[in-house]
């Protein structure tokens, strides 16, 4: 499925997408919001400033995907891979992020309040400035990363 499919399928009101190939495409400021792109491959897709607003991408891969500025309120990323993405400035309030792989991602100015981050792995991640407020952080994995900053630190139950 090409971008162009996707979008007319999204424009006709289908919203189930799972297990597609979009590596690499560009999807700049789409909605997809409430799409189902389980186990999607989104891996060096262009998804800046996109409306992913309750979208499901579990087990997704999104490694290395641009999604500064996207807008992932409430989206299920449980078990994703976002391992190298960008996701400077991202608005994940709320959201399900049980188990995803965040290893060098950049989250720099990102807004994770409510967000479920238990035992995700955010070794190396950049979190300078993101906003950890309430969140879920049970289990999660934060070995090396840069600028965590909480009033109570997590505790890393790994080591």
């Amino acid at each position: 499925m090409d971008v162009k499919e996707l979008i007319d399928r999204y424009a006709a009101g289908d919203r189930t997408f799972s297990e597609i190939d979009l590596s690499k495409a560009d999807l700049q400021q789409v909605d997809l919001s409430q799409c189902n792109l389980n186990g999607a491959n989104l891996s060096g897709c262009d998804l800046r400033g996109a409306n992913l607003r309750q979208v499901s991408l579990a087990e997704a891969n999104l490694s290395w995907a641009n999604l500064e500025g996207a807008h992932l309120l409430e989206a299920s990323l449980n078990g994703a891979n976002l391992e190298g993405a960008n996701l400077n400035k991202a608005l994940l309030d709320g959201a399900n992020l049980f188990g995803a792989n965040f290893t060098r991602a950049d989250l720099r100015g990102a807004d994770l309040k409510m967000a479920d981050l238990t035992e995700a792995d955010l070794s190396f991640a950049n979190l300078d400035g993101a906003n950890l407020w309430g969140a879920y952080l049970t289990g999660t994995k934060v070995k090396y990363a840069i600028g965590l900053q909480t009033e109570n630190p997590p505790v890393d139950e790994s080591k």
